[in-house]
């Protein structure tokens, strides 16, 4: 948007001016966080469940914004004081947010890769980042800006010049990917997973996968749609004017070889991407993130990108990192989200990080796994089975529903109820050379017991 002149705000976003600046400047970002706003920005008064963004609209005009959309409740009252600022009106601002992005997403003619599934996504997003950075100008969303309101936010945040959006589509019921597709007109979909995440919400398998699926339908024809190979419950939603193109072991996308630097702790992937040989040099040597690896390939080639070097990968904040701390633990922090396929993952993981032969000890932090429906207490049940698998030492339950775990774990326990009484037992329980696993669903908050661990300095 750092082209457009008010008017040009005003028709892509469906909005009313009511008062216009003098100079025509254009706006450089867009917020709808009144105590982030400055010169420049155009801030969206949303109305909220608890908070009416449109009662700051006065507040960010004086903190020096551009210009404020919000309804004519609060943007009328403005007309005589918006002495420099811009103030524009509509009955439903969050859709005028959403018209302004795609308004955008077409001026800055980029290519856009929409990444969604049950598990998997954030990290293939990052992945993707990573892969196509050096190769083309790439914008990512950040963090958890995979909603209705923050994708339209990432959109119009990317600047001029941009080639590449990468966009996260989050769901939590049906018709929500195809609100988020309508918005970012991807070119490429891809679906990283199919799990039993937000069964509660959905009720079954079949549907979670027909949400997902409604990035393949937003495709236009001759799009590009990523998908596992082993994933049946996609097949009825596939469609025969847009090319798939399938990753895993049985993939069109596949790993060929794997070569492990010891020294350097880097990891060579040679992948076999429909009959071209793309070699890379790894950070990771996670089996999930490999298969995301192989996910991402196939999506950059779909925008005309062959990978190539090293991927400099940075994962998004608790997914995954590594942290050693002053005690000389290593803590797998982890603890952004659960359902039971990435337990599954973070487990095989912490199984690997802590190998039979160097004498560390497998902890593992699990809290409840939310959203799971009737089968609730069988997922966690399994979960203490897994855990008894991969050799954990020290199981820590965390949350009413973790508490579950225990009864399919039968080795050296400890039952909380929260994360603040987690935090304070588990620094006790942990020796120089200990492994933790530290993970939950995100409203278990467990990113309390890593900063008590030492592996947080944030309040994220």
């Amino acid at each position: 948007m750092q082209q457009w002149t008010p008017q040009q705000v005003a028709r892509a976003a469906e909005a009313r001016p009511v008062a216009e600046a003098a100079n025509g400047a254009a706006p450089t970002f867009v917020t709808i966080d009144s105590r982030a706003v400055g010169p420049g920005a155009l801030f969206f008064g949303l109305p909220g469940a608890n908070v009416d963004g449109g009662a700051f609209a006065q507040q960010a005009l004086e903190a020096g914004a551009w210009g404020v959309l919000t309804t004519p409740q609060h943007a009328e009252p403005l007309a005589d004081t918006a002495t420099e600022g811009v103030v524009l009106t509509s009955d439903d601002p969050l859709k005028s947010l959403q018209r302004l992005a795609t308004a955008w997403r077409r001026e800055l003619g980029a290519q856009v890769i929409g990444v969604t599934g049950s598990t998997g996504k954030t990290s293939t997003k990052d992945l993707l980042r990573a892969v196509l950075s050096p190769h083309r100008t790439t914008v990512a969303s950040r963090a958890n800006f995979n909603t209705e309101i923050g994708l339209p936010l990432e959109i119009l945040n990317a600047p001029v010049g941009t080639e590449i959006l990468v966009l996260e589509m989050g769901m939590r019921g049906a018709g929500q990917i195809a609100e988020l597709a309508e918005i970012a007109e991807p070119d490429v979909a891809v679906i990283v997973s199919i799990g039993p995440v937000h069964l509660e919400l959905m009720g079954s398998i079949e549907a979670i996968a027909a949400a997902k699926a409604e990035l393949i339908a937003a495709l236009q024809p001759g799009g590009t749609a990523v998908i596992p190979a082993d994933e049946p419950l996609l097949a009825p939603h596939l469609r025969e004017d847009v090319s798939t193109v399938t990753f895993g072991p049985d993939g069109d996308v596949r790993p060929a070889e794997t070569h492990a630097d010891a020294a350097r702790n880097d990891t060579r992937l040679t992948i076999d991407a429909q009959g071209e040989r793309i070699t890379l040099e790894v950070p990771f040597t996670q089996a999930h993130l490999r298969s995301n690896l192989l996910a991402a390939v196939a999506a950059a080639r779909a925008v005309g990108v062959t990978p190539s070097g090293r991927v400099e990968l940075a994962l998004s904040k608790g997914r995954g990192q590594r942290y050693i701390t002053p005690s000389q633990v290593t803590v797998i922090d982890d603890c952004y989200n659960a359902n039971p396929i990435s337990m599954r993952a973070a487990l095989d993981d912490l199984k690997a990080t802590a190998t039979d032969t160097d004498g560390s000890r497998r902890v593992a932090v699990l809290g409840d796994m939310l959203e799971l429906g009737p089968q609730e207490h069988d997922f966690h049940t399994q979960l203490g089975e897994q855990a008894a698998e991969v050799g954990v030492d020290v199981l820590v339950t965390v949350g009413p529903l973790a508490a579950s775990i225990a009864e399919g774990f039968h080795g050296e326990t400890h039952s909380v109820s929260d994360a603040a009484e987690a935090a304070t037992i588990v620094p006790e329980l942990l020796a120089p050379g200990d492994v933790v696993l530290v993970k939950a669903s995100r409203g278990v908050g467990l990113e309390l017991v890593c900063r008590a661990l030492g592996a947080r300095d944030d309040d994220a």
